[in-house]
């Protein structure tokens, strides 16, 4: 009876520990704290363990596992299996996608910006870059056009624009910087302090990252309607993790983007309903552009802004005018469905 017990016991154990190494369990990179631009992946998360009945869950960690900048990285080497990332911090890793970052695209709302991203994402050129990085491209995480928000007296011409120092990333800081700001590229994380120490007098963001990053609260106005364009920030995940999972796990996964998006539209087109009053609550003016300004604007900035990354993506290999065509035509055809 004794052995007996001791068998049926380790085989219990061994079912146990079999059972346990079945099950999935991912890392997943983002940075901040959670906020309306990472819900996707927490809805992602949710959905995928719900599917597998909990056999494949995600533990989602806020800095933790690596800077903003270095999840790339961390993603080529295998230390997480998903992250996301900005193209405006490392373009020269993510070239192909940087055109989803020039200035005055056209794009009107997050919807579009879905669509222009999953295009772009869909394109041998980034799936080939991306995979030189162990990395392949699960979902966008659409955001409104940016806007400044800043201290001292409001700035609503361009001439006012020249010298002023301005947080902002990729082809926003060149478009800034063509009308003479000085744009540096601290991260997100870093954008309260610099507005708080003077390093810099504005700050480009969307709604949600001036309430999460606090910049906001130190701001004593905001451009309601300067919408010069966005930054592109992929979900991406380990291409060998992502080829590891068991078919039911891999459908669990792709089949939940979708629907992952949709929530993320959809939480965050409450935060735009709120925003006029939280500009209200928090005393900050809000700066309407002239439309003269803003046309001289587009002209100094979106043309040649947009040539110019094509002559040098093109002559690094890039299909940069098939990228930047896509974007035009995705938004025609979007539209046209609408």
């Amino acid at each position: 009876m004794h052995k007996l017990l001791s068998h049926t016991a380790v085989a219990a154990l061994t079912l146990a520990f079999a059972g346990e190494a079945m099950a999935t369990e991912w890392n997943v990179s983002l940075w901040g704290k959670r906020r309306a631009f990472t819900e996707h992946v927490h809805k992602l998360a949710e959905l995928v363990e719900q599917k597998t009945n909990g056999e494949f869950t995600m533990n989602i960690s806020y800095g933790g596992l690596s800077k903003n900048r270095e999840n790339l990285d961390g993603i080529s080497i295998g230390a997480f299996e998903m992250a996301q990332f900005c193209a405006g911090y490392h373009p020269d890793k993510n070239r192909a996608i940087t055109v989803l970052e020039l200035p005055f695209l056209g794009v009107r709302n997050l919807a579009e910006e879905v669509a222009v991203s999953n295009a772009v994402y869909a394109h041998p050129a980034v799936t080939e870059e991306m995979a030189q990085w162990n990395a392949k491209m699960l979902m966008t995480s659409p955001m409104p056009q940016y806007n400044l928000a800043g201290t001292g007296e409001p700035r609503d011409t361009l001439a006012e624009f020249d010298g002023m120092r301005v947080r902002a990333t990729g082809g926003l800081g060149k478009a800034f910087a063509a009308v003479g700001a000085v744009p540096t590229s601290v991260t997100s994380s870093e954008a309260y302090q610099a507005m708080q120490s003077g390093v810099v007098d504005t700050v480009a963001f969307a709604q949600h990252a001036h309430l999460s990053f606090g910049t906001i609260n130190e701001a004593t106005w905001w451009t309601e309607n300067l919408n010069p364009g966005t930054v592109n920030c992929p979900v991406v995940v380990n291409i060998d993790a992502y080829e590891g999972l068991s078919d039911a796990e891999r459908e669990a996964l792709d089949g939940s983007v979708g629907e992952a998006l949709d929530y993320y539209l959809a939480n965050y087109g409450e935060l735009l309903k709120k925003w006029d009053t939280i500009l209200e609550e928090k005393n900050v003016t809000k700066v309407t552009i002239s439309d003269e300004q803003l046309a001289e604007f587009k002209k100094v900035a979106a043309d040649p802004i947009a040539a110019a990354w094509i002559e040098e993506m093109s002559a690094q290999g890039m299909p940069a005018q098939e990228l930047y065509d896509l974007v035009g035509a995705t938004l025609e055809k979007t539209r046209a469905s609408n």
